[in-house]
Parts: C-alpha cells; structure tokens; sequence
C-alpha cells in the first residue's frame, strides 16, 4: 500500500511479518511437500519405521511407522505443514488407517499443482481442475466397491482381510492372520457399535506377540483385590464409586485446630474414625457383595468391608471407571443415602488371574455382552507400545467397515483405477482444467510407485506393467509386495474399506486445494509479557 508521498504504509506491528503472491505460496507448498516427505519412507507394507525420541524429562522414546503418531510428535513452524498434519489427525480419528497414506497424497498433489502455477495457469483454474478430477475418482471409486453385508460368512472374511492389509504394514504383520481374528472377534462382539471403549486393551511386558489374546467372555481389570478380601466370588453385585475413602485419618490444611491435651487430638481422630465408618455402613447398606472405588481406599473401610464379607477394589482410575459402569450396567455413585434409587452393577463371577507376573481381576458374565478384553504381550514397551497403535488402528477401521460394509482391492488398485477414470473424464473436458485433471490422475499413479519404492523394487517397471492392466480392464490387480510383482488383489485378499479410501481422497484433495488457493501469509507480532 502506498501513501500520499509514494512510500509504502507498513500497517502492521513492528515484529509482525507478511509474505506475498508467489513466495508465500511457495513457502506454503515447501513446508507442506517436507511434511509429505518426511512419513513417505512409511507408506505400504514394507514402510519404514521412525524413532521419535522426546528431548523432555524422561527422554521417550517410541518406535513407530503410524502416520498420526509420527506427525503428531514433530514441532513444526509452517503453517501449511500443520494443515497435513492436521487432516491425518482426522483421519486417525475417523477412520483409523490410511495416516500416512492421506499426507503422501496430499504432498503429490501440491507437487504437481505447483507445477502448473510455474507455468503460469492460475490457481483457481488449477484448483477447479482437481475438484472436477476428484469427483470424477469418486465416482470411479463407489462403483469398484463390492457389499457382502447379506452373506455373515462372506462379510467376515472381508473383515479378516481387511484386519490383515491393514496390519501388514505395521509391527504386527509377521502375525497378522493371529491379530485379525482377535480384532474381528471383538469387533463382531460390538454388534454395529463403534463405541471402542467396550473393548479393554491391556498391555503385558514379557512373552512374544504370538502370547497374546482375546478374552471374549471376560472382562479384566488392571487391578488387585484388597488385602484379606475374598480372591472370588459368585452372582455379584457391584457398587461402583468415586468418592473418598481415605480421611479415617485427621488432615487439615491451610487451617489451625487448638487443643489443650493430647486427648482431645485424639477425639478429633475418634470423629473422623467414627465418620468414615458411618460412610461404610451405608455402602454395606447398599446390599452389594462388591465395591470398586476409583479412589483409594485406607485400612479402616477396607478392613471394615472385608469383615462383611465384601470384596473391594481400590483406584480403579477413572477409564477404568467409565468402562465398568459400561460393562456391568451400573451407576457410579458419590453419595450413599438413597440406596434405593441406586442401580448396582451385575456379573456371574469375579476371580483374580495371573497374566505374565501381575495379578489382574476378571469379570465373567458381565450383562453388557458387547464388551471384551485384549492382552497384549512383547519383549519390551516399544514393540508393546506399537502393537497397541496398530491393533487400534485395525480396530477403528474394521468398526466402520461394520456400518459402511463396502470394501474394495488394496496394492495400489484404487489408486489405479481412480487415476484412469480421471483421464477418461479429462477427455470430454474443453478447457484448461484438463491440464489439471491430468495433474491429478499422476498424483494418484505416485502412490503405487512410493509403495514399490518403499518394498526396494523397481518402481517404474511395475506401475508401467499395472497401468497395462488396468487399461487391459483387470481393475482388482495391484501390487503383491511379497514377490515383487502384479496380481490380483481379490484372489490374494488384500482389501480396503472404502470408508477409508473415500476419506483419503476427500481429505487430501481439500488440504491440497486450501494450500494452493495462497497468496498471502501474515505472522502477527509476538505478544510482548508485561512488567
């Protein structure tokens, strides 16, 4: 902006910065295509692993080749980065899986719409271009997909498959067939709910990932059954609290109490004693045979329950909480005088198990038929720690393959045949947005060819072969990364949701379409501290 003399008017603070036109869209690109970069390495079933290493107390470390959990450690500065690290935060969410696969998109897609504003087409035109090319890939897509809902048989062993793609590529993939059973099983036991809290995850150091295992017809807690209760116990009713169980003892701060013997302190103790007591008699009212608090629980009160005959459970914390009240169809209670109006949580039988070193406890019959648990075992935390990343993964992708039932062929077909249904609709376009469309269907052909990267095999020749084939109209083959070649992805049973590929395309598209509409880039001046 210029003022009445001809010298530029700066109306910004004095720290504050400004970028403009095409260096500011290419900052953006830049530090988006290095986001892409950095999790490419990770795509497909022979990806890389990351060490993400914190520099904080403790120095973490975790081993990782999870999209979400390696952008989600990265401090980063630039603002379009944090827009690709932002859609796979979405798309771990919603889906689960494709992480990496949505930043690797849309670092390609930028790469190539960058290449068009170098040869001067606007960005407008190039962004109009992509939309046209992404609803015609969506199109394509809907149509390759294939529902076996109506067949229980059928429908499960797309679930397996799809469980056993999406473990290929992480930690899990040398026991893939074990894992997807345990994660269809719990799955199934959801009966079309995605509420994945129902579903206990326990993580076990010792032992080999092949130790670990579903348990369908029980729940376990992470927690030890109180000092000289009853170890098991039959036809259970439950309490579950959070409340306080731990002032049988005088504590009083910020405050003064002044006496004028020892023997009033102790008949401030007497009250307290008395008072926590009290408290307990009124649990005991209840009629439960069980209390499981989410706080701790002192000597007095417990050995006071077990006297009764109760068997209690202390620092349940408040997952663990949440997730019995689940379990059991119960309340979680704070105060005890409407006995009455409370709903006790219910199950068969309540037993303590040994799993590895540790003492866990194990609920069985709960009426919530819909939940499980899942011991997860390994040589040490990392191998634990990414076995629990992928499980989950899998988890949350078979949950909505449940209610969205499509699936089609994984390696790299999708992509194929989204890339060619593009050019064929690129071909009945009159304008220049086909120079984008065209743009968009090579962004979709570099996917294969980063998985053949990854797998150490010649990436050129076995896209050029597959491209053959799609044109050919054998739409099901892709790539088969265990002998380096083509096949047929139906036969091999390597499957994807659709869910997940929909919503790789969509997020994809939009982040590239929002980067590439740039022009100007304000980074307002740091608020100065007072004082």
């Amino acid at each position: 902006m210029m003022g009445p003399n001809m010298a530029p008017v700066n109306i910004f603070d004095a720290e504050a910065q400004e970028s403009k036109g095409e260096h500011a869209r290419m900052s953006s690109i830049m530090g988006a295509l290095a986001v892409s970069d950095l999790v490419k390495t990770s795509l497909g079933p022979k990806g890389m692993d990351k060490i993400l290493q914190s520099v904080g107390r403790g120095n973490m470390v975790s081993v990782t080749n999870d999209g979400a959990t390696i952008l989600k450690s990265v401090l980063i500065d630039n603002p379009a980065a944090k827009v690709l690290i932002d859609i796979s935060k979405v798309q771990d969410d919603e889906v689960g899986d494709g992480t990496t696969s949505v930043c690797v998109l849309a670092g390609e897609l930028l790469r190539q719409g960058a290449e068009l504003i170098e040869k001067k087409m606007h960005p407008q035109t190039v962004v109009a271009g992509f939309r046209l090319a992404r609803d015609a890939a969506l199109k394509a897509l809907n149509a390759s997909a294939v529902d076996h809902s109506a067949d229980a048989a059928a429908f499960r062993e797309d679930l397996i498959n799809i469980a056993k793609t999406t473990l290929s590529s992480k930690v899990l993939s040398a026991d893939k067939e074990h894992f997807a059973e345990i994660a269809v099983s719990a799955v199934l036991k959801l009966r079309g709910s995605t509420n994945l809290d129902q579903i206990q995850i326990i993580k076990r150091i010792g032992g080999g990932l092949r130790d670990s295992y579903l348990d369908l017809d029980g729940f376990l807690l992470d927690k030890r059954i109180g000092v000289g209760c009853p170890k098991t116990m039959k036809d259970c009713k439950i309490l579950i609290a959070n409340t306080p169980m731990d002032t049988d003892k005088v504590k009083i701060y910020g405050s003064k109490v002044k006496v004028d013997s020892v023997s009033k302190v102790a008949e401030i103790e007497a009250a307290e004693k008395q008072k926590m007591l009290d408290k307990v008699d009124r649990i005991i009212a209840h009629g439960c045979s069980v209390f499981i608090n989410r706080q701790l629980i002192y000597n007095l009160p417990e050995q006071r329950l077990a006297d009764a005959g109760i068997m209690s459970i202390e620092h349940a914390d408040f997952d663990g909480i949440e997730r019995l009240g689940l379990v059991l169809d119960g309340d979680i209670v704070s105060t005890f005088d409407t006995p009455d109006k409370v709903k006790l949580g219910q199950c068969d039988k309540i037993e303590e198990v040994m799993i590895g070193e540790d003492k866990l406890v194990r609920f069985i019959g709960c009426p919530n038929s819909q939940a499980s648990s899942i011991v997860l075992r390994g040589a040490n935390t990392h191998v634990v720690d990414e076995a629990h990343r992928s499980l989950h993964d899998a988890l949350c992708v078979l949950s909505q393959t449940v209610k969205n039932t499509a699936v089609l062929p994984g390696g790299g077909a999708p992509e194929m045949l989204m890339a060619q249904a593009v050019e064929e609709e690129a071909k009945l376009v009159a304008s220049k947005h086909v120079l984008a469309m065209e743009a968009y269907a090579r962004a979709l052909r570099m996917m294969p060819m980063h998985i053949a990267d990854n797998a150490g095999y010649d990436s050129a020749e076995l896209c050029a072969g597959l491209k053959a084939k799609h044109f050919e109209g054998h739409h099901s083959w892709g790539l088969e990364m265990e002998k380096g070649g083509l096949a047929d992805m139906r036969e091999l049973g390597i499957m994807e949701a659709l869910k997940v590929k929909q919503q790789v395309l969509l997020s994809a598209s939009e982040a590239a379409e929002m980067i590439l509409r740039v022009d100007d880039i304000v980074q307002c001046a740091p608020r100065k501290r007072e004082g």
